[in-house]
């Protein structure tokens, strides 16, 4: 039995330092935090995305914000917002936040998802 108590304890860590799984998705909802999610949006990404609740993308084919959890868990964009999101489409500037604006961000984008 106690030659099992050191590889539970490697388990304990790596779990509880992952950063993919440490994550609840718990991101700030406060008034503050979410306009300051929706200026992020609108001064990064608006020029081609829906950043609203009911408004139209200005570049077609561009996902609008409120249906991305449709598409994929809002948690999956924390590590690219940190890095800078590269995608494989002309156009799109790669964009990298701070940890408070990532939380920011990722609470509005929640706060207006429409499921």
């Amino acid at each position: 039995m106690s030659r099992c108590k050191p590889f539970f304890g490697v388990v304990i860590v790596l779990f509880a330092t992952s950063p993919v799984l440490a994550s609840d998705g718990g991101y700030p909802t406060d008034p503050v935090s979410v306009a300051t999610g929706l200026e992020l949006a609108e001064i990064h990404c608006a020029m081609c995305h829906a950043v609203g609740k009911d408004d139209q993308s200005a570049q077609t084919g561009a996902p609008a914000f409120r249906d991305l959890s449709s598409r994929y868990p809002l948690e999956s964009l924390e590590e690219p917002l940190a890095e800078g999101i590269v995608t494989a489409h002309e156009g799109m500037p790669e964009i990298a936040f701070e940890p408070d604006d990532i939380d920011a961000f990722l609470g509005y984008l929640t706060s207006i998802q429409t499921k």
